[in-house]
């Protein structure tokens, strides 16, 4: 069977829910004023890493060090993120059908592995490829294809399931592989080609893999 790779936040995870209740954690136990907890948001937001923290703590004249205030970060977003039962279930069920699993994510090292630690999906998936760690980013190609040589296997034949019409889809098509659009309510409104399939979420990706 072929590959099967997937993106992690807001794909497998659900990362954008975790940042309003983690910017009011990170408010209260930095000393920083509840009501700018919706801007602090706002900035966890944006591609997260110690830098972003560099300019907290100058913005709001933090004592703690970069380290320390992304250090609390990563443990934060490691006590609260989740991946449902039902879409691990799947993925190892997609492994036991034959299928190899990965996950593609873009990011920093620390925070990524942190989430497929906490979550379990680093004891499923056959690898894990994090574009901090091996210098790529999505959509470039370079990234889907450490991906397949991490796995031993090869693109083509594969399927890539994730959120981002440009870094998931498009990136994905550009290596050949096919894709399926993690919609989440939304319309395809992109000029690149739309994704093979669309599904809802995580699971119902995974029951259209099962089908294949």
């Amino acid at each position: 069977m072929p590959l099967a790779l997937f993106d992690l936040d807001n794909t497998l995870i659900s990362r954008q829910q975790l940042l309003a209740p983690i910017a009011e954690q990170f408010c209260a136990a930095h000393g920083v004023d509840a009501d700018a907890a919706p801007r602090v948001a706002d900035t966890f937001l944006e591609r997260t890493g110690p830098e972003v923290f560099a300019r907290l703590r100058s913005e709001y004249g933090l004592p703690e060090q970069v380290t320390h205030l992304w250090a609390w970060y990563v443990d934060a977003i490691a006590a609260a993120v989740d991946c449902p039962v039902p879409v691990l279930d799947g993925l190892q069920q997609l492994r036991d059908c034959g299928w190899t699993v990965a996950v593609v994510t873009n990011g920093a090292t620390d925070i990524q592995t942190a989430k497929l630690s906490a979550t379990g999906l680093d004891q499923i998936v056959d690898a894990a490829v994090i574009s901090e760690s091996v210098g790529i980013r999505k959509p470039d190609p370079a990234i889907f294809r450490a991906a397949a040589a991490r796995c031993g296997k090869p693109l083509a034949g594969g399927w890539m399931t994730g959120d981002n019409p440009d870094t998931d889809i498009s990136g994905a098509h550009g290596v050949g592989l096919r894709a399926i659009w993690i919609a989440a309510g939304r319309t395809w409104t992109h000029d690149a080609p739309p994704a093979e399939h669309t599904a809802d979420d995580a699971l119902a990706a995974i029951t259209h893999l099962l089908t294949l």
